[in-house]
């Protein structure tokens, strides 16, 4: 594995410093797109990796109570908090999304995926489905762009990504994002997989 410093304290302290050119400052217009079509405001929805997770700001403030943000950044989780005080405390979850053990009816893809090692990718996969309940969606977006290889964000492609994901999922969308914001266009790929 590459030496890279991937710990709690090297994502907080990129937070601190602001150091967070992934973080668009708003909902991504594809998932915005997204989340405005869902009807049921009851599904249990999780963000991983989830930082500043306008996401879930969006969510909260359409009516859906039960999204939770696993982050491993407490000063990210705590941005949240003091933009939407209402956001329950105990869905804001200081942790390593690999340690969650519950079960979602959506989990949200943004920028997670390319921000883990590279080489947890398969693991990720595996634990999507997992934590999926029956009939649930992985839904989001993924850089499909080679970026870097010695830091976040990590790159890849369509083909690479096919192989982690078809074992575990029905895969509905899988394609060029037609609606990313200006700086993702022809870099995105909207997915939207079930629980296979």
């Amino acid at each position: 594995m590459l030496n890279i410093d991937l710990s709690n304290k090297a994502w907080n302290n990129r937070y601190l410093k602001n150091d967070i050119a992934w973080d668009l400052g708003e909902v991504s217009p594809p998932l915005k797109v997204y989340f405005d079509q869902i009807q049921n405001k009851d599904l249990k929805i999780l963000i991983p990796g989830g930082g500043n997770s306008y996401e879930a700001e969006y969510l909260f403030n359409k009516g859906f109570r039960n999204v939770f943000v696993v982050d491993l950044s407490e000063t990210a989780l705590q941005n949240i908090q003091n933009r939407i005080p209402n956001f329950p405390k105990s869905q804001l979850i200081l942790g390593d999304f690999f340690d969650v053990n519950d079960t979602f009816d959506l989990i949200v893809e943004q920028t997670f995926f390319c921000a883990i090692h590279p080489e947890l990718r398969q693991k990720y996969a595996s634990k999507m489905n997992y934590l999926l309940a029956k009939k649930g969606k992985l839904v989001g977006l993924l850089f499909d762009a080679p970026l870097f290889d010695n830091r976040p964000p990590f790159g890849g492609s369509k083909k690479e990504y096919l192989t982690y994901f078809d074992n575990h999922f029905k895969i509905k969308n899988f394609e060029l994002c037609y609606n990313s914001v200006k700086s993702r266009q022809g870099r995105e790929l909207f997915i939207n997989l079930m629980k296979a």
